[in-house]
């Protein structure tokens, strides 16, 4: 485990260095296609037979590491808790009502248009997904990924208000997604939840998993802050934030509540007493702390994404749905954030382009990558993970590189129609 650790860390350092060195593209994009063109690279390589045994490695040093496991029960922790701690937790109780509405019914809506046009496509090209199957296709790929969208906004210089609607949705709709496929697939019999066959027990389920585990990080941060207050002592209070995330994780994963939305919640409780808790030295610290902790992983979990995209072989009629549902997944996406945004819009004063930019910036990545890796073995596992692979990959690389070009422009066309007016 430990040399599979070294050589991904290794490997993951020599890809961000070409990029700064080189491509200079933003972290997240610019690790995640170089990892997947190094792995591109070492099956032509393993293929032609001059490296035999290459993709081989590979594939054993990410089924060492466990990609599911080490993300949902390893960084992810890590990674909501670090971004919730770095928002403006005022601002974002001031947007609470359109995050959280964003969060829940964005989610359940894409997941019932994806999972339906999923299902439409896959009998399209001859591969006859089973309806709840492709329904859990739609729960993990409805998700955006808070890593890939936090890093990006900080580089597009998006106005605060569309900042934090969009950080503060991809923090919530990450833990919500999580909840609605173990739902789904407690109601097909194949998670860990199987036999929550009947209506009633899923939105019990649902309502355990998400409530409980909102209500347990808000403890989890009154506790933080409590502890943080009384003491002056960097180290120490460094070591209370770290014990927080993960033993926090670990305990919502045992009582049966979301571990994903406690960190989320637990971090903004202590973002909005940071200043009250800590002096401006120890906040200071424990700030740098967590950001550098979030830059390292985030580099990380890319270089992971992209050397395990490209080991799948994927057969014709899969890439043929998989290009498909690159559309399918953008226009859920679209009509998800548009039909809330016209109860929201009028009354939040959201600028005409908020939709646009939510619908183009809402990044799918690894979380959605890691559920699907958990699915287990069966006739269709392979052909929703090709599915998921190439919406990652677009979402990154084409979503990603175009972010910050579309909300300059979208900002400069709303201030001219404001000039106007």
């Amino acid at each position: 485990m430990l040399t599979a650790f070294a050589v991904l860390i290794s490997f993951t350092a020599v890809l961000a260095y070409l990029n700064e060195r080189t491509l200079k593209l933003p972290t997240t994009v610019g690790v995640t296609l170089a990892g997947a063109l190094s792995s591109f690279v070492m099956i032509v390589l393993d293929a032609t037979g001059l490296t035999p045994g290459v993709r081989g490695w590979a594939s054993q040093l990410l089924e060492t590491l466990n990609f599911t496991n080490f993300v949902l029960n390893g960084i992810l922790s890590i990674l909501l808790f670090a971004g919730a701690l770095s928002l403006d937790a005022r601002q974002m109780m001031r947007q609470r009502t359109s995050i959280l509405t964003l969060a829940v019914l964005s989610t359940l809506i894409s997941t019932f248009i994806i999972g339906f046009g999923a299902y439409a496509v896959f009998g399209l090209v001859g591969l006859n997904v089973p309806l709840m199957w492709s329904l859990l296709f739609g729960a993990l790929i409805s998700p955006t990924d808070p890593v890939a969208v936090l890093d990006l906004l900080k580089r597009a210089q998006v106005p605060k208000k569309i900042e934090t609607l969009i950080a503060g949705e991809s923090l919530f709709n990450d833990g919500v997604g999580v909840v609605v496929f173990l739902v789904l697939a407690g109601m097909a019999g194949i998670g860990a939840h199987h036999g929550e066959a009947s209506l009633g027990s899923a939105l019990t389920l649902f309502v355990r998993e998400a409530l409980g585990g909102m209500a347990f990080g808000a403890v989890l941060g009154a506790l933080g802050y409590a502890m943080l207050r009384s003491i002056e002592q960097r180290a120490v209070e460094i070591l209370i934030t770290l014990a927080l995330v993960v033993g926090g994780y670990v305990a919502a994963t045992a009582l049966g509540i979301s571990g994903p939305l406690a960190m989320v919640v637990a971090g903004l409780a202590l973002s909005a007493g940071k200043h009250a808790a800590m002096s401006d030295e120890s906040r200071e610290h424990i700030e740098g702390f967590w950001e550098t902790v979030d830059e390292v992983l985030n580099i990380v979990l890319f270089a992971f994404i992209g050397l395990d995209v490209m080991l799948t072989q994927p057969t014709a009629p899969q890439l043929l749905a998989a290009a498909l549902l690159i559309g399918v997944a953008l226009a859920a996406r679209w009509a998800s954030v548009a039909l809330p945004m016209l109860l929201l819009r009028a009354r939040e004063g959201y600028a005409a382009y908020t939709v646009r930019l939510l619908t183009w910036g809402g990044l799918r990545g690894g979380i959605a990558i890691s559920l699907g890796l958990g699915l287990p073995p069966s006739e269709y596992r392979s052909t929703l993970l090709t599915a998921t692979y190439l919406i990652v990959l677009f979402s990154i690389a084409a979503q990603g590189l175009s972010i910050m070009p579309l909300v300059k422009k979208a900002v400069d066309a709303e201030q001219r129609r404001s000039n106007l007016n």
